[in-house]
């Protein structure tokens, strides 16, 4: 997937910018912008990187951000500078836009926090969608052998019946879900009575 996707509330640096110039004095113009944006982002606590590297090209340094998994990346050159714009491109969607700088503090800061909430969103719906709810143990073998992901079923709570489940399908529990409801059954190995559903998986 092209390196590392990291929500923006756990990576190290979350906006990367990065200069386009061919000139001195285009890269001077640009340093005197990207000190103010660099120091009027910090002071939103956001974690900033300006990566002006001289020994590597621009498409190298977007390539090598991405891998890394930065967030957000804002690409600004000597065109953008007098058309008072910035290049912003997203880690999660890979998309980009050119936007104002007018009020960019403002725009990165809701830009980020849009990310965070798409990634989770995106995990979970991912996650949601990989568990099977199973009512019998021939269900709960065919879900590991053909679909993979959790299993949720009835389990009579022993490690006895969990060591017997394991030697024959490599399947152990895996976690009581934290939003658990007491739902009345049985366990679909043993038959014996169970308080609610578990999430079994295969160790990968």
């Amino acid at each position: 997937d092209q390196g590392l996707v990291l929500p923006p509330k756990l990576a190290p640096t979350q906006v990367v910018i990065v200069p386009i110039y061919k000139t001195e004095e285009e890269k001077a113009n640009l340093d005197a912008y990207v000190d103010q944006l660099t120091s009027a982002l910090k002071q939103l606590d956001i974690r900033v990187k300006y990566d002006d590297r001289d020994t590597q090209r621009p498409g190298f340094k977007f390539a090598e951000w991405e891998l890394k998994g930065v967030p957000l990346r804002v690409a600004i050159g000597a065109r953008d500078i007098q058309n008072g714009t910035v290049e912003l491109a997203r880690r999660d969607t890979q998309t980009k836009d050119t936007v104002e700088q007018a009020g960019l503090g403002a725009r990165i800061v809701a830009l980020l926090d849009e990310i965070q909430d798409n990634i989770f969103t995106k995990a979970l719906n991912f996650r949601d969608s990989h568990i099977t709810e199973v009512n019998s143990y021939e269900e709960f073998k065919d879900v590991l052998e053909n679909k993979g992901g959790f299993v949720s079923c009835h389990w009579d709570g022993t490690p006895e019946t969990e060591k017997r489940v394991k030697e024959e399908t490599k399947a152990t529990s895996r976690c009581i879900p934290l939003d658990f409801k007491e739902e009345e059954g049985v366990c679909i190995f043993t038959g014996k009575p169970s308080k609610g559903r578990v999430l079994f998986a295969k160790a990968y």
